[in-house]
């Protein structure tokens, strides 16, 4: 099983407001960068499609390990959060609905086919790797809302 280095960020211009994504993938000295956006998103959704179109991308199982500066995203897997809200049928255990369960399901979906460990780092704090997620991140974002 190969081992994948990933790194993401998303970054969002209002909440909601538009919005991208930047991903690195880093496998036996190669690397790729992936990005997209949205006109109408929020930062979350950001967060999470950075790391799903990174796993996506991904043609068959690996182990992968994920560097991500949203809490959001590391808690919701780690924590097990992510995976109680859609054993509840996407509400949280105080019965609010989940948010972003169409985003939580695709990531659950992959996280069942390659083994992944989570990572979190502090955002904007000269990490080259998230650095460089935010700029394509920023750059999309910047895209979608025209400027």
């Amino acid at each position: 099983m190969k081992f994948v280095e990933i790194f993401t960020d998303g970054a969002c211009s209002g909440n909601p407001g538009a919005g991208g994504y930047g991903a690195i993938l880093r496998c036996e000295g190669r690397e790729k960068e992936l990005s997209g956006g949205e006109a109408h998103t929020t930062n979350n959704r950001m967060e999470l499609l950075g790391v799903i179109t990174a796993l996506e991308a991904l043609k068959y199982p690996c182990k992968v390990r994920i560097t991500t500066d949203s809490k959001y995203v590391v808690d919701g897997i780690s924590k097990g959060w992510a995976k109680g809200w859609r054993a509840r049928g996407w509400k949280k255990s105080d019965g609010k609905p989940a948010l972003n369960p169409d985003l939580w399901e695709r990531l659950l979906d992959l996280l069942d086919i390659h083994d992944a460990e989570f990572s979190w780092i502090k955002g904007h704090a000269g990490h080259p790797e998230n650095e460089r997620c935010d700029a394509l991140a920023v750059i999309q974002r910047d895209k979608y809302s025209g400027k």
